[in-house]
């Protein structure tokens, strides 16, 4: 148990960073839909909860129940869908208990980033972390508007939650990679403010990490 322990330690990021990608991006090899809704949207919060892990080691209790709680909620909304998923509000709840799970996650990695003064592969890694938690976070957040509103977001497949879910993931994806191919397109005025904010947020990090990566890598240098 310990060396398990000490591995996710060890390896933590590199660790949550697998997980987003086959959270965000598992839809490329599945073609069932019900099958994704019932068992590896679940499946895959599990893994992103164990994942997490090593980031909230030695973080304190306060922060870890917060995450602990948080992880509860997003394994048991999904498994909720098919009974609870046409009630009213049912869909933005979940989609905005999406947004502060992976938002908590965001702001953990940015502590990370920020605070040591020396860069390895663990920067690197929760850097790239950091890029996939914004997108997650973005699709969880324009999801939520989505469901209060269907017309805010047009070109969206509707036949299930699943197609929404990976139709924002792509549209999210380009968005912040500013490739925009308009075949999504934000028709609300809360939608179209929403996708400013997450080009301009995406571009500010960026930028921001590569004047984190080059002071680490200077400071490296100058103490050598």
């Amino acid at each position: 148990m310990n060396k398990t322990f000490q591995v996710a330690q060890n390896y933590k990021y590199e660790i949550l960073l697998v997980a987003l990608l086959a959270h965000l991006y598992i839809g490329v090899i599945l073609i069932d839909m019900s099958f994704y809704t019932k068992v590896i949207w679940p499946l895959n919060m599990l893994i992103l909860g164990v994942a997490s892990i090593g980031v909230f080691m030695e973080k304190g209790r306060v922060r870890n129940t917060i995450k602990n709680i948080l992880l509860i909620l997003v394994i048991l909304l999904p498994i909720s869908i098919p009974f609870l998923g046409t009630a009213p509000y049912f869909m933005p709840v979940l989609s905005l208990v999406y947004t502060v799970f992976f938002g908590y996650i965001f702001i953990e990695i940015l502590r990370f980033l920020i605070k040591p003064s020396y860069i390895n592969t663990d920067i690197l890694s929760a850097s790239a972390c950091g890029f996939f938690l914004i997108i997650e976070v973005a699709v969880f957040l324009l999801q939520a508007v989505f469901y209060m509103d269907t017309s805010s977001i047009k070109g969206l497949t509707t036949g299930a939650p699943a197609l929404v879910y990976m139709d924002l993931v792509y549209f999210s994806s380009i968005t912040v990679t500013s490739i925009g191919f308009g075949d999504i397109t934000p028709i609300a005025h809360t939608t179209k403010l929403l996708v400013s904010v997450l080009g301009v947020f995406s571009q500010f990090y960026s930028v921001v990490l590569i004047g984190i990566l080059i002071s680490k890598f200077v400071s490296k240098e100058d103490q050598k």
